[in-house]
């Protein structure tokens, strides 16, 4: 029995240890520039991630010291937080299925069509009750200045590999003609109706195109991209974490008939 104790307990400091990548992801995410503007999505990933540390530590503990009413308690919330964190990643998955993107001949960035995006996305985060105070926040991040100082050439920027917000927001959309100066300078665009961003563009570092539809679409296009790339993380997270809620059920059950027999002595 001590044994399984000692197993019981080492699985459960593996999930406690498991919850790490969890807050790291989460920390991740938050420390980028587009999510910093969006205040309500940086943090649930790191909230988790600390509660999934708490609770495991605490069935560690109970399964050790075989403590029935720690072990209850961790089975309990460890099945709330798993149902949370699965929930949590099939929305993830679901909402930035649909990417947005499109290719624009003779260019080595994308662009991104703000309709390519699932509803969910448009109305939760680029819809203009958020859009003022997101726009204002991204224009203060210097993402855009900062493409002055890496491409000099039209060539040069013509064929760069550009972020979704560099490529929506710090540019006119390729559609309207417009000729290059230098990647935030765009002056006499050719077919300035093709496209209701070609009139809202402007030379001014504050505007630029942030009122325009790219500029929403490349700030879902950059979220749908960290998303993405965090969901690895969570998935590989959330598969181990079942794996030691179920070791952690089995280990419920033994301390629960050790107190039952140990009753009948």
């Amino acid at each position: 029995m001590a044994v399984s104790r000692n197993l019981t307990a080492t699985i459960n400091f593996l999930a406690f240890m498991c919850s790490i990548p969890i807050i790291t992801a989460g920390i991740w995410l938050a420390s980028k520039q587009d999510n910093e503007c969006i205040h309500w999505i940086r943090w649930p990933v790191v909230f988790m991630g600390i509660a999934f540390l708490v609770v495991t530590l605490t069935g560690f503990v109970g399964a050790y010291w075989k403590k029935e009413g720690l072990l209850g308690l961790y089975l309990v919330c460890m099945a709330i937080l798993i149902v949370l964190l699965l929930s949590f990643l099939i929305l993830a998955f679901v909402v930035t299925r649909d990417s947005g993107a499109y290719n624009v001949p003779g260019r080595g960035y994308k662009e991104y069509s703000l309709e390519g995006f699932s509803s969910w996305m448009r109305e939760h985060i680029t819809s203009d009750d958020n859009w003022g105070g997101i726009r204002g926040c991204l224009a203060e991040t210097g993402i855009c200045p900062k493409l002055s100082h890496r491409y000099i050439t039209a060539d040069h920027f013509f064929a760069a590999h550009l972020s979704p917000i560099e490529s929506g927001c710090c540019k006119p959309p390729t559609i309207c003609g417009y000729q290059y100066v230098n990647p935030t300078m765009w002056i006499n665009p050719v077919n300035s109706v093709a496209n209701a961003d070609c009139s809202l563009w402007n030379n001014d570092p504050s505007q630029l195109c942030y009122y325009c539809d790219s500029c929403k679409a490349g700030l879902l296009g950059n979220l749908r991209r960290e998303w993405r790339k965090a969901n690895i993380i969570l998935i590989v997270s959330i598969v181990v974490l079942i794996f030691v809620y179920l070791v952690g059920c089995n280990a419920f059950r033994h301390v629960q008939s050790d107190a039952l027999f140990g009753r009948k002595k």
